[in-house]
């Protein structure tokens, strides 16, 4: 009896000394709650504690027994969130990450943060799809949308415009077409994302479907909106719509956003109305970068290379720096007009505002040092480039053919070879026409042969008039006509007009007849038609 009593006495100290050391925690917990993690909404049993200390080991159970009874009415006199949950400092850190670019950290992170047991929330997903979505990470980015079903956290719209994002710029529209139609709630972010999405996915007559349905719905526009929509008439070079998006934007207010009125100066351009895009451009109060990028491209791309010229110096002038691209339009058009001196004027600035290194603007500058004559100044510039790309290669070697260097030409191509170069049909267009220009029709035919039988490269309609030009200037009028005949693909004007100037040139009357006559099928609208329209072979040969 006396060793029971014993026992009792010390259950109770140990149970007293218990309910005292739970007591000062609760005491500390209130008196500082910034030091304490809220696990309740991320419980993943009744085993896991309700508050963890963020230092040390302690934790408090909402369920003990032990707790003081006063416990509970100062629970509810708290104010909300003045715990912080756990997620939020994960969420820091996925903040930190994603502000940083460093997005293979976030995936790793978020696997991390799953090993642990923690639960993310809507915050963390979005931060995660987005790292995602920056690397086109699509297998990584469907396993966390698993992870966002599970969760439930799709009906959230934020989550969900996230999703449409990181699919749209993983290339997976089917996939973010399924998110976007099961939103029972979609916002004016919603709708530009998957605008955009179609835009970028080639699909802009769909993107202006959508723009439609949007308006229908109630739904009003923002300035991404219009940029979306913008560029989706650009792509499908829809004029007069992307002047009805024009009228809504000036009656929205939005013509003044220096973002909405780069992209209708874009759009304008593209749809070659050049002359609207210069409105544009003349009534922008503000003007950055991008606007006066735009209106050069637009210029060079209309073949008015003086006027992109005049507008470089402008951009100067009034003090705005360039860029890459700025660089790569003005030297663009210095090409087209073949002005050497001002692309040594303009590569001088290059080299003082350090974009020299710039791939982008080193392959400008072989095209435009080629384009003017002065090979050499090209190869110099290929020469120093730190960093080539496929583009740099094919540029060098064009720049060969255009002067009718096949030997160099031809041990530019052995260089690619060995140095494990991307080898495209654009290559072999510079290989073909090289040879052409030099008159080696053996060469001409090997690399022709190498092509599909090495690199299984298949050829297209620009390969065949390199051929029938190669064929035709050496004067195997009949190899070059038999070519035509059995192309594997349908023969368009640079075809028939490679073979024209072939019988011209050597004075064949009665094939260049026929070819004018198979010219003439093309039909009547066709430019090629409307130039042969003249040709009268018995005059012309």
């Amino acid at each position: 009896m006396r060793r029971q009593l014993t026992l009792a006495g010390r259950r109770s100290r140990l149970f007293s000394g218990q309910r005292w050391i739970v007591e000062k925690l609760w005491q500390e917990f209130f008196s500082d709650p910034s030091q304490w993690w809220d696990h309740r909404s991320e419980k993943l049993s009744a085993r896991y504690p309700d508050f963890k200390h963020k230092k040390r080991q302690d934790a408090l159970w909402l369920s003990s027994n032990l707790n003081p009874s006063w416990v509970e009415a100062e629970l509810a006199a708290m104010a909300p969130g003045t715990v912080q949950s756990d997620t939020f400092a994960w969420n820091q850190r996925f903040a930190r990450y994603v502000k940083a670019g460093q997005h293979e950290k976030t995936i790793r992170l978020f696997q991390q943060m799953q090993q642990e047991g923690m639960i993310p929330d809507t915050f963390t997903f979005v931060q995660v799809l987005n790292s995602c979505a920056c690397l086109g990470a699509l297998e990584a980015g469907r396993n966390i949308h698993t992870k966002v079903l599970q969760s439930g956290c799709e009906s959230t719209v934020y989550v969900a415009n996230s999703l449409i994002d990181m699919y749209t710029k993983c290339g997976s529209i089917e996939d973010a077409q399924r998110v976007f139609n099961r939103m029972s709630t979609r916002n004016v972010v919603s709708w530009s994302a998957m605008i955009l999405g179609h835009v970028k996915c080639g699909q802009g007559q769909k993107a202006l479907e959508l723009f439609q349905q949007m308006k229908l719905e109630g739904v009003e526009p923002n300035h991404v909106t219009f940029v979306a929509v913008l560029n989706a008439c650009a792509s499908v070079m829809a004029l007069e719509e992307g002047r009805h998006v024009h009228e809504e934007i000036i009656q929205r207010g939005f013509e003044s956003d220096v973002i909405v009125a780069s992209s209708l100066i874009d759009m304008y351009a593209k749809c070659d109305s050049i002359d609207d895009a210069q409105s544009v451009f003349n009534r922008m109060p503000t003007r950055n970068v991008v606007s006066w990028n735009v209106i050069i491209l637009g210029h060079v791309k209309h073949g008015q290379g003086q006027k992109a010229l005049e507008l470089f110096q402008q951009m100067r002038q009034v003090g705005v720096e360039p860029n890459d691209l700025t660089f790569v339009g003005v030297l663009n058009a210095c090409a087209t007009l073949v002005a050497l001196e001002e692309g040594r004027h303009v590569h001088d600035q290059i080299i003082q505002t350090g974009f020299e290194s710039d791939v982008f603007v080193g392959n400008s500058l072989v095209n435009m040092y080629a384009k003017c004559g002065s090979i050499e100044d090209a190869l110099k510039v290929f020469n120093r480039m730190p960093t080539r790309d496929v583009i740099s290669w094919n540029t060098m070697l064009w720049g060969y053919a255009m002067h009718g260097y096949a030997k160099e030409a031809h041990g530019h191509f052995e260089q690619m070879c060995e140095k494990d170069i991307e080898i495209n049909h654009i290559t072999f267009i510079s290989l073909l026409s090289a040879c052409s220009h030099a008159g080696l029709v053996d060469e001409g035919l090997h690399y022709f042969d190498l092509m599909s039988s090495r690199f299984s490269i298949s050829a297209t309609v620009e390969h065949y008039a390199c051929m029938v030009d190669l064929l035709g200037r050496a004067g195997h009028l009949q190899e070059a006509e038999h070519l035509i005949m059995t192309m594997s693909c349908e023969p368009n004007p640079a075809v028939w007009m490679a073979l024209l100037g072939a019988c011209k040139r050597h004075g064949n009357v009665e094939m260049g007849e026929r070819v004018a006559k198979q010219a003439m099928q093309i039909g009547p609208g066709n430019a090629f038609y409307r130039r042969q329209q003249a040709f009268d072979p018995g005059n012309s040969l």
